[in-house]
């Protein structure tokens, strides 16, 4: 794979007038915009729910990383925002349910609050394609 910047869209409508990508792929590595638990519609689910929220965004970085090949399991590291520490120590089981094969590294932030209304937690990513471990 050369080191063009390559925009990845993956499987779902995208629009020209955001200024940002779902994710760029320069070689392997793989830069993922930060994501909140949206469903097709752009609209929240599970509203309030940092537990759910956070399953519906790691569902989306699978799908976004199937597109190009790889899964979940090739990401090497996430930042979590998050406006609530309530339940937050219960995602810890939905890293277990997409990281099966070794955890990433990760980093918490705790902001006052996020761009989408109604999201608790936005997740962004770095995945290496081809490192997941068998």
């Amino acid at each position: 794979m050369s080191q063009e910047r390559v925009a990845v869209i993956g499987p779902t409508a995208w629009s020209e007038k955001y200024t940002f990508v779902p994710a760029l792929r320069v070689g392997d590595t793989v830069w993922i915009s930060g994501a909140t638990g949206t469903d097709e519609n752009s609209t929240i689910v599970a509203p309030g729910d940092i537990v759910e929220q956070t399953r519906q965004i790691f569902r989306k970085f699978d799908k976004l990383l199937r597109s190009i090949g790889g899964t979940c399991e090739d990401i090497v590291a996430t930042t979590d925002y998050i406006t609530t520490t309530e339940n937050y120590r219960k995602t810890a089981d939905v890293r277990r349910e997409f990281f099966k094969r070794g955890f990433p590294t990760s980093t918490g932030v705790i902001v006052a609050g996020l761009l989408r209304e109604g999201a608790v937690i936005e997740i962004s990513a770095i995945a290496v394609l081809g490192t997941r471990r068998s």
